[in-house]
């Protein structure tokens, strides 16, 4: 903290820290309750406690909890932002629309860490995010994208889904050796869509104001408030006069099943497959130019993208 307290930056933590006397979960391996006993929300709790205990260190430096899982943080980091400590926190759209309860034994596609918890656990999370903007924690939604080969994810065979390795190794669906990490990248928009029209119940209102009300909302957690976080508020996150022209058409009626052939990223193994989304996106414009339409795919294999390195203001 004190190298980077005059900084024009942001200290950003991944938030887990086992204790000194931590009991060892016991259980099958495959098992998702034995994971998740594991890694226990005290675990987050604990290093939220630790970095808020050094922030003194540098008063004015931004910090940020990257991917929050648990709940019970959440009264740790409002408390510390009504006494002046400039923190932040994000969530995860795996985090917002899946829960333990549904995870079954060997479905490694679900590991993550901090792992995916309760129902109850969600609620609560969506609670943080629909509080009003200025009040709220979790000031961003991400994808935290980790993908991997299926090998590494060591799904089982009987796991509906298929993703599965073509030489199945001995401890294939053991939550504890798979990879960790959720693939959602490209899907990230219908996610959210899908959870919000579900909560609010939009796909059967005539309420267009909740609606609209509802994208807004998204935009200001996935693009206005993530630009602003990294510096790049007079570039990216807004549509407005003088920054870059990077647009998503948005149908916001279609459903659509999550299957290898929608899913735009090279290993298809993610969690969502099977799954039945609203929402789709139909085109994605750069900088004014049109890289993706859904029926023609990319545009153009080369990367269009830039480095974004001027000097955060």
């Amino acid at each position: 903290m004190t190298e980077l307290a005059d900084e024009p930056t942001t200290l950003m933590f991944h938030a887990e820290m086992a204790g000194e006397t931590e009991p060892t979960p016991e259980g099958p391996v495959e098992a998702y309750s034995t994971f998740l006993a594991s890694r226990p929300s005290s675990y987050e709790t604990r290093a939220v406690e630790e970095i808020l205990s050094l922030s003194h260190l540098a008063p004015k430096l931004p910090l940020h909890i990257v991917h929050l899982s648990a709940m019970e943080a959440i009264p740790l980091l409002r408390k510390a932002r009504a006494e002046g400590v400039p923190i932040t926190a994000e969530t995860c759209f795996h985090y917002l629309s899946l829960a333990a309860e549904e995870i079954r034994d060997g479905d490694t596609r679900h590991k993550c860490c901090p792992p995916i918890r309760s129902q109850s656990n969600q609620d609560r999370l969506w609670e943080e995010v629909d509080r009003h903007a200025d009040d709220g924690v979790i000031k961003t939604i991400v994808s935290d994208h980790s993908p991997c080969t299926p090998d590494l994810k060591l799904l089982p065979a009987d796991v509906p889904g298929g993703c599965t390795s073509e030489s199945p190794a001995t401890n294939e669906g053991s939550f504890f050796s798979a990879w960790g990490g959720i693939s959602s990248v490209g899907l990230g928009l219908p996610i959210l869509w899908t959870e919000i029209s579900r909560r609010k119940d939009l796909a059967t209102s005539t309420d267009e104001t909740m609606t609209q009300q509802a994208l807004q909302d998204i935009v200001r957690l996935c693009c206005t408030n993530t630009a602003r976080q990294v510096g790049l508020q007079n570039q990216k996150g807004d549509l407005v006069p003088g920054h870059d022209a990077d647009i998503c058409v948005f149908d916001d009626t279609t459903e659509w099943v999550v299957e290898p052939s929608t899913m735009l990223f090279r290993n298809k193994c993610s969690p969502y497959q099977g799954r039945t989304l609203r929402g789709m996106v139909r085109e994605t414009w750069l900088r004014g130019e049109k890289v993706f339409n859904r029926e023609a795919g990319f545009a153009s294999k080369t990367p269009t993208g830039g480095l974004l390195l001027d000097k955060r203001v």
